[in-house]
């Protein structure tokens, strides 16, 4: 009996050993194709030279520094290539050990500016049914995942939630993607009016839908209205890419393709590519500004922020993924992964949809696919594929609760920015029998 408490202390989990490529093997010596990244975090793979080399120089020149008593030279050349890359007026950057501490100081950091603006009024947060931004209890709060929230709803702060934009799910037969942005922006002002505008601190989305519902794009133009009313308003726009961000759909900020700059902005995941712990949060000059010429202090910190080994693994893989033009095997490899599943799709009466961004992608399975009836959550057939793909050496992100939290069942797809055409073709292969074992195994 292990005396790790597990996240799923039932489970029997094989122990992983080592990392090669693309694939992990475990200590049978049996290989997975890594075609989740582990949760969207491993887009170098494992075990990359240049990156363990750059975490073992900086382990013996300087593992560790408070950020209370110094800065370092990885954590502000990290920063600057950050700020460089990043959507105008994103002047300044918050390092922390992950993507749910990233959202806790995005959303704590809104607060603050707001006192520091002398409207403490404005409390309120508004986000989306069926996101998720992170399991502390502040980032709990914000999302909209109600399994993930029920149980501690009574130690959660007030939060708002309205209408995603799942086009699968949301958008109504006929309406444009125009007319259905434009539904969407319509409902947050009015939800801001109804809480009172001059209370509202932010609206917060993922600019990609991750986990909770499967790599759900927005539709053109919808950032752009969103935005809009948050500037109407006075309120904040923080966007969480903490799944979505650092290259995973193609660009190294997602929002870059919906021509937005948000506020506030949440990374992780692929900004260390799973090397150390490390997340951010990227702020706007005009937060920075107005901290620094308040109170002069961020009310907010961890022990391990800005921790130096991790922001040197960060800035490595980054390097990477500019020096080898990565990005561009993404767009082509994600290119590739949605044209094949689309083809099975074709002639699969259970696949309802296939989409996303980059090499970010989701399979919807539908026991219906004229009415989008989802398939009964009894049956746990999000479950199942997991363990069907495993069998089969592949390791995929599925998850239940897709429609509202309680029933629809996807999968994620995410692998390695590094995964070949060739590599590409055997994870559909292997996802494709692994949906079919699922299909029979609940039959």
């Amino acid at each position: 009996m292990t005396t790790v408490f597990h996240r799923a202390p039932r489970a029997k989990l094989p122990v992983a050993v080592r990392g090669d490529g693309i694939e992990i093997v475990d200590s049978t010596g049996k290989r997975y194709i890594d075609a989740c990244g582990g949760a969207a975090v491993s887009c170098l793979g494992h075990s990359h030279p240049r990156v363990i080399d750059a975490i073992q120089r900086q382990v013996q020149q300087l593992p560790y520094a408070h950020t209370s008593f110094f800065t370092t030279e990885p954590a502000e050349a990290l920063a600057h290539r950050l700020v460089e890359a990043a959507p105008k007026h994103l002047g300044h950057v918050y390092f922390v050990s992950g993507g749910s501490e990233a959202m806790e100081a995005a959303l704590k950091l809104a607060r603050q500016y707001f006192v520091e603006k002398r409207q403490p009024q404005r409390r309120h947060f508004i986000a989306r049914r069926q996101s998720y931004h992170g399991n502390t209890l502040g980032a709990l709060a914000i999302g909209g995942n109600a399994w993930r929230r029920e149980p501690f709803l009574p130690i959660l702060i007030e939060a708002h939630h309205v209408t995603p934009c799942f086009a699968y799910r949301e958008q109504q037969a006929g309406e444009s993607d125009e007319a259905f942005a434009q539904r969407l922006a319509d409902e947050l002002e009015a939800k801001i009016l109804e809480l009172g505008a001059e209370s509202v601190a932010a609206f917060v989305a993922e600019t990609v839908v991750g986990a909770t519902a499967g790599a759900v794009p927005p539709v053109r133009e919808y950032f752009r209205k969103i935005r809009a009313v948050c500037d109407k308003y006075g309120v904040l726009l923080i966007l969480d890419e903490v799944m979505s961000g650092m290259g995973r759909t193609g660009y190294l900020f997602a929002c870059e393709e919906d021509g937005v700059s948000p506020d506030i902005l949440a990374i992780a995941k692929g900004l260390g590519a799973g090397y150390q712990p490390i997340g951010a949060t990227l702020v706007s000059n005009e937060i920075f500004d107005t901290i620094v010429g308040g109170s002069g202090f961020f009310q907010h910190g961890h022990t391990y922020i800005g921790h130096a080994t991790a922001c040197a693994a960060a800035l490595e893989v980054q390097k990477v993924i500019a020096e080898d033009k990565l990005l561009d095997n993404v767009m082509a490899r994600g290119e590739q992964l949605r044209a094949l599943l689309r083809e099975r799709q074709a002639n699969h009466p259970f696949i309802g949809d296939v989409r996303g961004r980059g090499l970010f992608t989701g399979v919807e399975l539908v026991q219906d696919r004229a009415s989008k009836t989802p398939f009964d959550p009894k049956h746990k057939l999000h479950a199942v594929i997991k363990s069907e793909a495993m069998k089969r050496g592949l390791m995929v992100y599925p998850m239940g609760g897709t429609v509202d939290g309680r029933i629809g069942d996807h999968v994620l797809i995410a692998p390695p920015f590094i995964t070949t055409s060739e590599q590409i073709e055997t994870i559909v292969e292997r996802l494709s029998d692994a949906i079919d074992g699922a299909l029979c195994a609940i039959a």
